[in-house]
């Protein structure tokens, strides 16, 4: 079946994104503010925190990311008087970085200068490798300011555990650890699935032992069961660490883990940005696509 659901996501792209969005709509809260709201309001009522991501990567224009700054604001304001136990997550390439790295900068420091004012966390997304070093850079300039900031790092690069091991050294690693999404070439990335999950291990083990803040970002069952085997041999508190997940993937593992008593962050992204994003997330799980088809066209 591995074929079929792979053509399934291969030829979406010619369909209306109206038929598109039945496959999507499980991986995003909806298009307004309101759906991401509504979203984030019945996860917390799950027991799951939430991060919440207005979609929206591909800007040309500084007005662009001017708007994308507002649009974040607004989540700001929607998790406060919404009382929702959330926070902010942003992609700095949607607030400039690429146009004029210093406006990006300016962006990001009035919204975590707000986030810093109303008690809110914000989480800075990792992109491609291209912008690595100016999105950690940024990250590093706001941490001289701001406790309510931290950053996300890719198992899959070469260069991670160097990157871990820097921002330990500086005392600022508050640290979401993913595996990485993008195609990276193989000078720099790790392309084998076991190499990257070693990695992936070996980050986590890194932040544990320094005491310092992780996300552990994973689906991987193998990887959450480590992590809890590191976590009970170590006597890791539960105050240290908490499990992320994205919206719509693994839900049974979810619901275990939180039943368990772990703290577990649901990544909430909403926009009318969806299409990308929901494509990027059916490549990496086509058997959903497959799912869905089955339940659209064939009756038990």
């Amino acid at each position: 079946m591995r074929w079929f659901n792979r053509c399934i996501v291969g030829i979406l792209p010619l369909f209306p994104k109206s038929f598109v969005w039945i496959f999507s709509r499980r991986y995003v809260a909806g298009k307004t503010l309101a759906d991401g709201v509504e979203k984030a309001r019945s996860l917390n009522a799950e027991g799951c925190l939430v991060t919440i991501d207005v979609l929206g990567e591909d800007i040309s224009r500084l007005d662009e990311a001017e708007q994308a700054k507002r649009e974040c604001m607004a989540v700001l304001d929607a998790i406060r008087n919404e009382k929702i136990n959330g926070n902010l997550s942003i992609k700095l390439s949607q607030l400039g970085l690429k146009i004029d790295p210093e406006a990006c900068y300016r962006n990001v420091r009035e919204i975590v200068q707000k986030a810093s004012e109303m008690g809110l966390f914000v989480r800075i997304d990792m992109e491609d490798a291209s912008v690595t070093d100016a999105t950690l850079a940024v990250y590093r300039r706001l941490r001289t300011e701001y406790k309510n900031v931290g950053a996300v790092i890719q198992a899959c690069l070469k260069r991670s555990r160097e990157d871990v091991q820097q921002l330990i050294r500086e005392g600022i690693a508050h640290v979401r650890i993913c595996k990485g999404i993008y195609d990276e070439p193989a000078a720099i990335a790790y392309k084998d699935k076991a190499a990257v999950r070693e990695k992936y291990a070996e980050l986590v083990r890194l932040m544990f032992e320094s005491g310092s803040y992780a996300g552990v970002a994973t689906h991987d069952k193998i990887l959450v069961r480590r992590v809890l085997e590191h976590v009970k041999a170590k006597a890791v508190p539960n105050s240290h660490f908490e499990f992320q997940m994205l919206l719509g993937v693994t839900e049974k593992r979810r619901a275990d883990l939180v039943a368990r008593g772990y703290a577990l962050r649901v990544y909430v992204p909403f926009g009318e940005h969806w299409y990308a994003y929901s494509m990027r997330r059916l490549k990496e799980n086509p058997a959903m696509a497959g799912h869905i088809i089955k339940n659209l066209f064939i009756r038990n």
